[in-house]
């Protein structure tokens, strides 16, 4: 079973509308990749499963709810169903302990995000179990982050987002999560710390996207301190 595509203005979308909130910080400092999660989640997230025999009947209806994912306007459907198919809240409570169920949390959690129930967001994200996948484990403790940071619980946003920036080193995840964890020092009056997290992605992911305008979060962290 293949996971659903966007089209390109979707997906122009809920890449640059994040980015542009936190840059302004006008307003919630983790909305930057808030969407990104849910986009990646559904181009990759199913694909890193090898489902067991159990599992194939939750795996089986659990696509009509990957297509409501794509669609903002049907998120209550991904959550809940549509009378015909279960949501992802059946799907994680009904077959628990199987990989789709895991993959249920994870989504549930992205969509919690985007609908501001942040409690929510952290019961799924919390059931969910590491997989060893590169990207869907990082981003689900950045999720964390997210929901913590929105609820202004700073200490617990800043373990989450060090847990997501060091649980697999690369060039999407580990710059995110180091740029909002940046984001929050700032947040919190820590400007050196702030610098320190910035440079990071400067020196050590110069290739990423964050890298590209990392200097300007730079020179703001520098001229506060």
């Amino acid at each position: 079973m293949a996971t659903n595509q966007m089209d390109t203005k979707t997906q122009s979308n809920m890449l640059t509308n994040p980015g542009h909130f936190v840059q302004e910080n006008k307003k919630s400092l983790a909305v930057i990749g808030g969407a990104i999660v849910a986009l990646i989640l559904l181009y990759i997230g199913y694909q890193q499963f090898y489902l067991a025999p159990r599992a194939e009947t939750a795996a089986n209806e659990m696509f009509k709810a990957e297509e409501y994912v794509a669609v903002d306007s049907l998120a209550d459907r991904a959550i809940k169903g549509d009378g015909s198919y279960p949501g992802f809240e059946t799907i994680a409570d009904e077959y628990s302990s199987t990989k789709s169920a895991n993959l249920a949390n994870a989504y549930l959690g992205g969509l919690y995000l985007q609908k501001g129930e942040f409690e929510k967001a952290i019961d799924a994200l919390g059931n969910y179990s590491s997989t060893g996948s590169i990207v869907i484990d990082p981003l689900v403790l950045g999720m964390l982050g997210d929901a913590y940071s929105e609820l202004k619980e700073y200490d617990k946003s800043i373990t989450y987002y060090k847990k997501a920036a060091s649980k697999s080193d690369n060039t999407f995840t580990s710059p995110l999560f180091l740029k909002k964890l940046g984001l929050v020092y700032e947040e919190q009056k820590e400007f050196k710390s702030a610098a320190d997290t910035y440079k990071k992605i400067k020196e050590n992911y110069p290739t990423s996207i964050e890298a590209s305008v990392i200097d300007t979060y730079i020179a703001r962290a520098e001229a506060r301190l």
